[in-house]
């Protein structure tokens, strides 16, 4: 009789990471980790919209929307809000009084 022969148990294949858990990470995050995330990296959503009448396309819409937290896409803002909003007011009324006074001419 012929002993049966040992076959070594299987060694299970490394688990390869999806994208999802790549962008996101492997870790327990909360809803606000995930958010934050996200904001961080952005997002961009995109669809599309049509508008018909009688089976006949009347409007078609192609529409993205980048979600992205302010300070990645304005790095070099001021990140106090009341600085930022005289520093614009002031740079607004300088332009309108530039806008007012008569232009000179070359002679």
């Amino acid at each position: 009789m012929i002993p049966p022969r040992r076959v070594p148990p299987k060694q299970p294949r490394p688990h390869r990471p999806t994208e999802a858990e790549e962008i996101l990470g492997t870790e327990d995050a909360s809803l606000l980790d995930i958010v934050d995330n996200l904001l961080n990296k952005g997002v961009v959503l995109t669809g599309d919209v049509t508008l018909g009448l009688a089976q006949i396309e009347l409007v078609y819409a192609r529409l993205s929307l980048l979600l992205s937290a302010a300070d990645r896409v304005l790095p070099g803002e001021n990140p106090d809000f009341i600085e930022r909003h005289h520093a614009r007011h002031e740079l607004r009324k300088r332009r309108a009084l530039a806008a007012r006074m008569p232009r000179r001419t070359r002679a």
